[in-house]
């Protein structure tokens, strides 16, 4: 009992980056954190972190101790709730990572609803520019746009996607119409810098025939990191912009944005919910997997 309150105890210490707000999330005093971690090295007879007056690091064996120890904590709450009965509470923590975007405006409203059906789960929400890794050991679920990676990633589609080229009733009256991708060169585009790719190249495939694909580079004097406020020009009259379906929808159906070029569409940009092969016997990763699938269905209206 003591090693499982230790590998609880340390999980805490690691993501609180401090001794200062371990002491702070714990409810206890700094020098009673202070010692009992210095106890815990004692015990193992090694140094699992080096401290300074703001920062903790975690040395090598530090990592290994955190990593190895969350597998050990979830192994004992996904065996407590194996014997429970299947309709019972879910108990445990629930690491959930996706982008900022589709974050604040689907993951979290449903992650809300899913944590007041199991009130014993403790849920942790992680927004971010750039995925985590598939690897990282503190992350249950990632949410993700594209294809799936390989087969040992389960991945549920929660959504069909793709990016729509659109752009303001207010900016198309004064500019010459777009025909063909490469009339892009023509016009003032809206880019995204959301990640590591070429965010400047623009991919199409014929609605027609989706073997015939066209990589047009656009120009254009806007540009952010947040595809929200890209967004918000675009509606203002600004340019064009090329941006996921269930960003935009709403804005076509009331008229504020225009869908452009509808025979030649973006590539598909499907959002998967994503686990581990070795998470497929988690209780509380199915049943959140599930209920998001189930949930999501709906939330956007079908592609045109």
């Amino acid at each position: 009992m003591a090693a499982l309150d230790d590998l609880a105890f340390f999980q805490h210490i690691a993501r609180a980056r401090s001794l200062t707000g371990a002491a702070r999330e714990l409810g206890l005093s700094l020098s009673a954190v202070s010692k009992r971690l210095q106890q815990l090295e004692q015990r193992l007879g090694v140094t699992l972190a080096v401290r300074t007056t703001r920062r903790l690091t975690l040395t090598p064996e530090g990592e290994r101790y955190l990593q190895r120890g969350a597998l050990i904590l979830d192994d004992l709450g996904e065996l407590e709730n194996s014997l429970r009965e299947q309709g019972s509470a879910l108990s445990g923590r629930l690491h959930v990572n996706a982008t900022f975007g589709f974050g604040r405006r689907h993951v979290a409203p449903l992650l809300s609803r899913f944590a007041a059906c199991h009130p014993q789960l403790s849920l942790q929400l992680e927004l971010s520019n750039f995925p985590r890794r598939l690897d990282a050991q503190d992350v249950d679920i990632h949410i993700r746009v594209g294809e799936p990676p390989d087969a040992r990633w389960v991945a549920r589609r929660l959504l069909a996607n793709r990016r729509i080229l659109c752009a303001a009733p207010a900016y198309l009256a004064s500019r010459p119409p777009l025909r063909t991708p490469e009339d892009l060169a023509q016009h003032d585009c809206l880019v995204i810098r959301e990640n590591d790719t070429d965010y400047a190249l623009w991919r199409f495939e014929a609605v027609a025939d989706p073997r015939e694909q066209r990589t047009v580079r656009v120009h254009g004097r806007l540009s952010s990191n947040d595809g929200e406020a890209m967004t918000r020009l675009a509606r203002d009259g600004h340019g064009v912009l090329l941006r996921s379906w269930w960003d935009v929808h709403g804005l076509l159906a009331r008229g504020e944005l225009v869908e452009l070029l509808p025979e030649w569409r973006g590539v598909a940009a499907d959002f998967h919910l994503l686990y581990s092969a070795r998470a497929r016997e988690s209780l509380r990763v199915k049943r959140f997997a599930e209920f998001m699938v189930a949930e999501m269905a709906g939330r956007v209206p079908p592609l045109p």
